[in-house]
């Protein structure tokens, strides 16, 4: 799973259309380079991929810009890509992050329901990793392979019950909640809003 696929409809699902410029600057900010090794050309490459496989429609904008919007299809992909990353653990940690930002697109209850089956992984790979660790005969140097996953996995799950235990306490405005980043589309309100109150 590409979680530059996922950043990149995810801020043009926010923004409802988009042009190339400004997804990458978007992107840039959040530092997605040094987390998800984004760069331009992933962006751009990403763009006319997701574009030919039909989950976004290109535009030719103001001043002969490309501009970007999502497609039924591109909807679904993200969700797809969103929930696969929160669900699945990856020792990747791309695609945990671009799910992240975006983690708010989600209602409360399902977030945390995804998490959950997060947490399950996490605990039966720490119990698996243990177990061929401590059963590891030849060559004994590879048990601290075992004990490297069975540590990520530790640090995983503990993790994971502190977002869920934030979520199940009601932090963060997710999807229909009052704050939450809003529906498809609502960015740009989002940031004139902002922009009004002089933040």
């Amino acid at each position: 799973m590409s979680a530059t696929r996922l950043l990149v409809l995810g801020v043009v699902r926010g923004y409802g259309r988009a042009h190339g410029y400004r997804i990458g600057t978007d992107l840039l900010a959040w530092e997605a380079d040094r987390w998800a090794n984004v760069k331009w050309g992933s962006i751009y490459h990403a763009l006319a991929a997701l574009t030919r496989s039909g989950s976004l429609l290109d535009h030719v904008g103001v001043r002969g810009r490309t501009e970007y919007e999502l497609t039924e299809r591109g909807e679904a992909e993200f969700s797809r890509l969103l929930r696969t990353a929160l669900r699945v653990p990856d020792r990747h940690t791309d695609q945990l992050g671009a799910a992240l930002a975006f983690l708010p697109s989600l209602p409360r209850g399902e977030a945390i329901a995804l998490l959950h089956e997060r947490l399950a992984s996490c605990e039966e790979a720490e119990r698996s990793a243990i177990e061929r660790r401590d059963g590891w005969d030849w060559p004994p140097h590879v048990r601290e392979l075992f004990g490297l996953w069975a540590g990520d996995a530790t640090g995983g799950a503990e993790w994971a019950r502190g977002l869920i235990g934030r979520l199940e306490s009601g932090e963060y405005a997710m999807d229909g909640e009052p704050g939450s980043p809003g529906p498809p589309g609502s960015w740009p309100k989002l940031v004139e809003e902002r922009a009004d109150a002089g933040e």
